[in-house]
C-alpha cells in the first residue's frame, strides 16, 4: 500500500509521519516513518510517536458499547441499538424533568476541528444546554485570557516554529519541551548552534534547563514577581524600545509604576533568584534584534496564571518584541488541538470562530448557520472544574456526556470529581479504552482513533493540517461524529449532521468566518498543497496568517495593551503542618492521564509508576531513601509514590507527575484554587508534607 501522511496524535506540536502497512485489514501492524517535509519536527520523533500506532491494538481495546442496567450493575456488552436507546432517553427523561442544563457535556483538547465543532454545535442545538467545557481549560486558557487581554486575539506562537531557530534569545518559562515535545529542541539547539541564547525558568533542572545557557529556579508560584523584577531592569538600564512602545503599544506608565517597587534585591529575596542571573536575563533578550519570551504550564497553571502571563507579555512588550518577524511572545499549547479545539465552541463562553457567547452578532452569525434563532441559542456555562464540581449537585446537570477525557486522573482534587461523577443520574462516555473515567460510566460508547479516522488539527503555530485514515476501525467501533449524528437524529435536532469531516469542515468553514480564528479561506485541498494553512484565513486567495500583528494588534485601536500585575503568592503557601512545595508534570514516556500510553508497553517499560522527585538534602531531614515509599499529603487527599532523589530540584519542593491512576495520582494532592478570568485551577503548587511508608515491596525486601 502506498503510505498515508498523517500527524502524530499526542502533543501540539503534531510531528508529521507517515503510516504504512496492510489497511485492507482492520488491526493489521502499521508501519511508522517521520516526515521530513513538515517544519515543526523535520523528520524527528519521540518515543510516544514512535510507537504511535500500538495504541489501535492494546488488548483492552473497547470495540463494543457497554452498559449497565443499574448503578450497583457491572458493564456489560450490548449493541449499538441499546446503547444509543438508553442515551436519548436518559437525556429526554432528566431534561424533561429539570430543564436543558440538566445534560452537561464534557470534551477534551485531543479532538479534532470537526470533532469540537460538532459536539459544541451539539449541546448548543440539540441538547439546548450552557453547561459544556472541556480539559483544554486545564491547559491553554490562562495563556488565552492574557494573549487576548493584551493583543485582542489568543494564538500560540506567534510565527512558525523555525522561526525560534534564528533568534538571538529564547526565555522559556515553565516549559520542559525536552520532555513534554522533545522534536522542538531541534529548534532551540539551532538557535544555540548559531549563536543565540536558551534561558529557562522552572523550580526543577529539567533536561530542558540543563541545556540551557541560563537557568533561573524560582521558588514555585513566584513567576510573576520575577518577570516584574526583570521589567525593573529592564527599565533602570535602558533598555526599553521607547519608539515601540509610543507607537504600538498603550498603558504603558501605570505597568512603569507597578514595576518600580521589584528592585532585584526584593525579587530575589520572593524568588530565590540571584540578582546577576536577573540582569543577564534581561540583557540577553535585549541584545539582539530577535527574542521571544515563552510560557508553557509552569508558568499558567495557577490561580493567579492570567496575571503571571501577563507579567512575561508585559516584558516582552516593553522590549519591543511582539508584532516584530522573528520576535515576539507565545504560548507552547499542550495538548493535540489544543489550539483548534478551543476555537469552534467546546469552551463554555465560545462560539465557533473564537466568538463570545454573550456577543448578540457572533450569536446571529452562527445561529443562522446552524438554521436557528438566536434566541434559542444558550448562553455561557460553567467553566470546567465548576462544571465538574457542580454534577449531582441541586442546581448542576444531573447527567454528562464525555468525549475525549479523562477527569478522574487529569482534574485537580480528583477524589471530589471521582464523588461528584458518581452524583450523577447518568453519566455517557465515549471513549477507545476503558479509562478511569469510562469505568465509572453508565454508557461507554466505542470510538475510532486517530489513524481510523480523519479530521484536521491546529498545531501549536496556528497551523492548520490533516489528520488522514490509514486504516478501517474495527468493526463495531464508531466515529465521535457518527455517534453525534444518530444522537442529534433521535433527539431530532435542527440542522444538518453529518458523519463526514469534509462536510463538518465545510461547516465549520462557513461558522468562523469573520471570527478572530477565522477558518473559511481554508480548505482540505489548500492544506495538501500547502503542507498546512496558517489562521486567520478569510478567503482561499488570501496566503494565510503565519505572522499576526505585524501592521496591528487585534484590539479595536490596533495597539497592544499593557496591564499593570502584583505578585500575590500562591493560592495556598507552606507551614508547619504542611512544609513542602508541590508542583507537578508530564515526562518523557507518559502523556497526559495515561489512558493511551500507560497501556503501550515500551512506555510502560520506560515510565512503569509514578514517583515523588525530592532533593537528598529533604529527604535525609525526613528519613526518606532511594526508591522507598513516600506518603504525600495535601489538605485535599493523599498519594502513595517511591522517591527519586536528585539535587535538580529545590530543597524547598517536589515534583510528582500527573500519568497515573490510584493511589498515585498527584491530582489528588493538586489545589483546586481558580484564576478569576481563566478559571484555570492552581495545578502547579500547593503546600504538602512528606513521611516514609513501607510498601508490601519494601516489606518484601525486608523479610
Amino acid at each position: 500500500m502506498t503510505d498515508t501522511p498523517t500527524h502524530c496524535p499526542y502533543c501540539a506540536l503534531q510531528c508529521g509521519m507517515s503510516l504504512g502497512g496492510d489497511a485492507a485489514e482492520p488491526g493489521g501492524p502499521l508501519r511508522v516513518t517521520p516526515r521530513e517535509d513538515v517544519p515543526a519536527n523535520r523528520g524527528g520523533l519521540c518515543q510516544k510517536g514512535w510507537t504511535a500506532t500500538e495504541m489501535l491494538t492494546v488488548p483492552d481495546r473497547l470495540t463494543s458499547p457497554l452498559m449497565r442496567a443499574s448503578r450497583d450493575a457491572p458493564l456489560e456488552p450490548c449493541t449499538w441499538d441499546q446503547a444509543v436507546d438508553r442515551v436519548v432517553a436518559e437525556v429526554t427523561r432528566l431534561q424533561g424533568a429539570y430543564g436543558p442544563d440538566a445534560v452537561a457535556v464534557f470534551g477534551g483538547g485531543g479532538l479534532t476541528n470537526e470533532k469540537a465543532y460538532q459536539l459544541g454545535k451539539f449541546a448548543r442545538i440539540a441538547l439546548r444546554t450552557s453547561q459544556i467545557d472541556y480539559n483544554g481549560r486545564f491547559c491553554m486558557s490562562s495563556a488565552a485570557a492574557a494573549s487576548g487581554r493584551a493583543f485582542g486575539m489568543d494564538r500560540g506562537l506567534p510565527g512558525p516554529i523555525t522561526d525560534l531557530g534564528r533568534a538571538d534569545a529564547v526565555l522559556l518559562a515553565g516549559g520542559n519541551v525536552a520532555e513534554t515535545m522533545p522534536p522542538f529542541m531541534r529548534h532551540l539547539t539551532d538557535l544555540q548552534r548559531a549563536g543565540g541564547a536558551l534561558i529557562v525558568v522552572d523550580p526543577r533542572r529539567t533536561t530542558t534547563a540543563r541545556q540551557a545557557d541560563l537557568h533561573l529556579q524560582p521558588t514555585p508560584g513566584t513567576d510573576l514577581a520575577l518577570a516584574n523584577g526583570l521589567l525593573h531592569l529592564a527599565v533602570s538600564e535602558g533598555l526599553l524600545d521607547e519608539d515601540y512602545l509610543a507607537e504600538r503599544t498603550g498603558g504603558f506608565e501605570a505597568v512603569r509604576t507597578v514595576v518600580n517597587a521589584y528592585w532585584p534585591d526584593r525579587v530575589e529575596r520572593i524568588t530565590g533568584v540571584p540578582v546577576p542571573h536577573m540582569r543577564e536575563t534581561v540583557r540577553l533578550l535585549a541584545r539582539g534584534e530577535r527574542s521571544y519570551v515563552l510560557t508553557a504550564r509552569g508558568a499558567e497553571q495557577h490561580a493567579r496564571g492570567t496575571d503571571m502571563v501577563t507579567a512575561f507579555i508585559n516584558l516582552a512588550l516593553a522590549l519591543g518584541l511582539p508584532g516584530r518577524p522573528g520576535s515576539g511572545y507565545g504560548c507552547l499549547t499542550g495538548q493535540g488541538n489544543g489550539q483548534g479545539g478551543r476555537e469552534h465552541g467546546q469552551k463554555a463562553d465560545q462560539l465557533p470562530g473564537y466568538r463570545r457567547i454573550d456577543d448578540p452578532a457572533a450569536r446571529a452569525h452562527v445561529a443562522a448557520v446552524w438554521g436557528v434563532d438566536p434566541a434559542d441559542l444558550p448562553g455561557p456555562g460553567r467553566s470546567a472544574y465548576e462544571l465538574l464540581s457542580a454534577l449531582g449537585t441541586p442546581d448542576g446537570p444531573r447527567a454528562m456526556l464525555l468525549f475525549g477525557s479523562n477527569p478522574v486522573v487529569s482534574a485537580p482534587r480528583a477524589s471530589a470529581v471521582e464523588e461528584r461523577l458518581d452524583a450523577l443520574d447518568f453519566l455517557a462516555v465515549a471513549d477507545f479504552v476503558p479509562s478511569e473515567t469510562a469505568l465509572r460510566a453508565d454508557v461507554v460508547l466505542p470510538t475510532a482513533q486517530w489513524a481510523e479516522e480523519s479530521g484536521t488539527m491546529t498545531n501549536l503555530e496556528g497551523r492548520v493540517l490533516r489528520r488522514r485514515r490509514a486504516v478501517r476501525p474495527p468493526a463495531g467501533v464508531r466515529t465521535d461524529l457518527q455517534i453525534l449524528a444518530v444522537l442529534a437524529d433521535r433527539l431530532q435536532a435542527p440542522g444538518t449532521w453529518s458523519e463526514e469531516p469534509a462536510e463538518v469542515f465545510e461547516e465549520l468553514r462557513e461558522a468562523s468566518a469573520g471570527g478572530p480564528a477565522d477558518y473559511s479561506g481554508i480548505t482540505y485541498e489548500r492544506i495538501d498543497k500547502e503542507g498546512g494553512v496558517f489562521w486567520p484565513c478569510p478567503s482561499e486567495d488570501h496566503p494565510g496568517t503565519p505572522r499576526p500583528f505585524l501592521d496591528r494588534f487585534a484590539t479595536p485601536d490596533g495597539r497592544a495593551r499593557f496591564t499593570p500585575v502584583e505578585h500575590r503568592g500562591a493560592a495556598e503557601d507552606v507551614d508547619s503542618d504542611y512544609p513542602v512545595y508541590l508542583t507537578t508534570g508530564r515526562v518523557l514516556a507518559q502523556y497526559q492521564s495515561g489512558a493511551q500510553t500507560r497501556r503501550v508497553r515500551p512506555l510502560v517499560d520506560a515510565a512503569p509508576e509514578p514517583f515523588v522527585e525530592l532533593h537528598p538534602d529533604l529527604a535525609e531531614r525526613l528519613g526518606i531513601a532511594e526508591g522507598a515509599g513516600v506518603r504525600v499529603a495535601s489538605r485535599r487527599g493523599a498519594a502513595t509514590v517511591r522517591a527519586r532523589l536528585t539535587d535538580a530540584i529545590r530543597q524547598d519542593t517536589v515534583f510528582i507527575p500527573f500519568h497515573w491512576a490510584g493511589e498515585g495520582r498527584a491530582n489528588l494532592l493538586t489545589n483546586p484554587a481558580l484564576d478569576p478570568m481563566s478559571r484555570m485551577p492552581e495545578f502547579k503548587v500547593c503546600a504538602v508534607r512528606l513521611e516514609p511508608v513501607l510498601t508490601p515491596d519494601d516489606e518484601g525486601a525486608g523479610s
